[in-house]
């Protein structure tokens, strides 16, 4: 990474204050004196410590807690339009893990699309960029009249995976056809094969019967998933891959959502290991589960913000890791 940039404002959301931090400590600058609170009847506030006229200012909140969620999205909201209203120049929300990203399609009657609702929300408030990782869907970023960058947590996993594994013993395996795009494309990059596992739902994170399909004999399993909830698939995908013939399973998730006993299930499941990135804050989940091990994304975040400011080209990311 250069020189720290200069005329920018960073601010740290409630969210996830450990990720703020180490992003500001990779630009080399504080973070700016802005804090959002609550009144005593939950209604969430902001105050603005100091000028943001005519600055860039980037603004990181993700979506985490179980029950904090639309605390966290109305937090970034106000705190969007605070910046606004005192003449930042160029807004721009750094959400790791974007809000309400599982809701991007209108797939059964009278079902919301509310990731759009999201978008219009964002660009209402006053945002002007979106800086993101690993979409739900990448088609959320057609929501948007303004740009957005949707990173990818990829290059960290096949360099996670290239330093702990032998590519001989590795097959690469997506839980759902869904995720066959995202599992080839890391299949291709370390030259290995990869499978899938056929998945049919009865009603959302209840799943009914999973088939696989490839060959995962003597192999070591790595499912590779963009984010875990309940973490039902991921177990259930484990017991089949090993009644198949494989040797070992690890899970490579980008966010760990790790929502209601989703811990107990990892702790109790045939998995060897979950790898996740740091996009939600995780630190209870690594102290109450010794399978989970995490993956810095910070330099990716910090270095798509410093690209942004200075106007360079930022699909340099979706192949490197930064330094």
């Amino acid at each position: 990474m250069t020189k720290s940039p200069n005329n920018i404002k960073l601010i740290a959301g409630n969210s996830h204050p450990q990720l703020c931090q180490a992003i500001a400590k990779k630009l080399g600058i504080q973070l700016a004196r802005v804090g959002a609170f609550q009144y005593t009847n939950k209604e969430t506030a902001v105050a603005v410590g100091e000028s943001v006229r005519d600055e860039d200012v980037y603004i990181i909140q993700t979506c985490c807690s179980e029950d904090k969620i639309n605390d966290y999205l109305m937090e970034l909201l106000i705190t969007i339009n605070a910046c606004k209203i005192a003449s930042a120049r160029r807004i721009t929300a750094v959400i790791p893990n974007f809000f309400y990203a599982r809701q991007d399609k209108k797939d059964k009657s009278r079902a919301p699309i509310t990731a759009k609702l999201i978008a219009n929300l964002l660009q209402t408030a006053g945002c002007h960029h979106v800086i993101t990782l690993d979409l739900h869907a990448s088609q959320i970023q057609g929501f948007f009249r303004a740009p957005v960058d949707n990173l990818y947590a990829e290059p960290s996993t096949l360099r996670f995976i290239t330093e702990h594994y032998d590519r001989k013993e590795l097959i690469i395996v997506s839980p759902d056809a869904g995720g066959a795009k995202r599992v080839a494309s890391i299949a291709d990059k370390l030259d290995v094969n990869f499978a899938l596992i056929h998945k049919e739902r009865q009603k959302a994170n209840e799943i009914s019967r999973m088939v696989l399909v490839g060959d995962v004999t003597d192999k070591v399993c790595v499912l590779v998933d963009d984010m875990a909830d309940t973490c039902g698939t991921l177990c259930k995908a484990a017991e089949i891959l090993l009644e198949n013939g494989a040797s070992k399973v690890i899970a490579m998730i980008t966010h760990g959502i790790f929502s209601s006993n989703a811990i107990e299930k990892l702790n109790n499941s045939k998995l060897d290991k979950v790898i996740c990135t740091n996009s939600l804050p995780l630190q209870d989940k690594v102290a109450a589960c010794s399978r989970l091990e995490i993956i810095d994304i910070s330099p990716t975040l910090a270095e798509a913000i410093r690209r942004l400011h200075n106007g360079e080209s930022v699909s340099y990311l979706f192949n490197n890791v930064p330094e």
